[in-house]
């Protein structure tokens, strides 16, 4: 799955799964544009590691979460590295709660950060696909959310679910365009986010009870991008994938002390 001359944009690429993602397209590779939050440290760590294994990247800080930092971030993303080839949209904002308890505004702040960015980003980058008369490739990191009604992540499960119908939707209108639009379904991965919210003893532990025995980590997620946007899934488009260890099925495997 070689990516050399393929130019791939991804943003939230300072850490966890972007980071994951990056790190990845770069190995097979790819020329890498990164994005993350403005002021962040981990953005430049993400270039040095691409740097340092010999690929090619540029960084462009911005706020996916406004719409005015998109437009600038594909216009910076054009100029520095002259096309984008290959868009990962992984845009996410979650607050867990309980939804009697869950604020109006913390709900719209989540579906905007979420599903609008997710919409507006891959629009700016398909009509300079569409321009260019290439193809190209997106993929949308969703979540298992999206599938799963798990408790007090109710703004975050539905911003998944409506970015699933989103990335379908748009791979019919672009198909003719021969631009392929998929997503992944991430599982539990063991991210800098996660751990601030688990400790380390939790993530082992809830880790060694998951189908695969162990979190996920955000290579696997990585390597499933990487193929996507390969020509070894040239026929894939509008499909959703999880990339889980069989965390959905977690609690169908049969009882081992039976």
């Amino acid at each position: 799955m070689n990516l050399d001359g393929k130019t791939a944009l991804v943003t939230g690429a300072g850490q966890g799964i972007g980071q994951g993602c990056a790190l990845a397209l770069a190995k097979a590779g790819a020329t890498l544009v990164l994005n993350d939050r403005p002021g962040s440290e981990e953005l430049a760590t993400t270039a040095e590691q691409i740097r340092a294994q010999g690929g090619t990247c540029y960084t462009v800080e911005g706020n996916v979460f406004c719409g005015d930092a998109r437009e600038r971030l594909v216009a910076a993303a054009i100029e520095s590295a002259g096309a984008i080839d290959i868009l990962v949209s992984n845009p996410a904002l979650n607050i867990r709660r309980p939804f009697l308890d869950f604020e109006l505004r913390d709900f719209e702040n989540i579906v905007a950060g979420t599903l609008v960015s997710a919409f507006h980003m891959s629009q700016l980058v398909a009509r300079r696909m569409v321009n260019a008369g290439c193809g190209g490739k997106i993929v949308f990191v969703s979540s298992v959310h999206a599938e799963m009604p798990i408790a007090n992540n109710v703004a975050y499960g539905a911003s998944k679910a409506g970015l699933n119908h989103l990335a379908a939707t748009i791979s019919v209108e672009l198909a003719p365009h021969r631009i392929n639009v998929n997503t992944i379904e991430p599982g539990w991965i063991d991210t800098p986010g996660e751990r601030a919210m688990s400790s380390d003893d939790v993530i082992e532990r809830e880790g060694k009870k998951l189908p695969w025995k162990r979190m996920g980590v955000v290579g696997d997620i990585g390597d499933a991008v990487v193929f996507l946007v390969s020509d070894a899934a040239d026929y894939i488009t509008g499909t959703t994938i999880p990339v889980d260890g069989g965390f959905r099925f977690r609690h169908c495997a049969p009882d081992s002390s039976e």
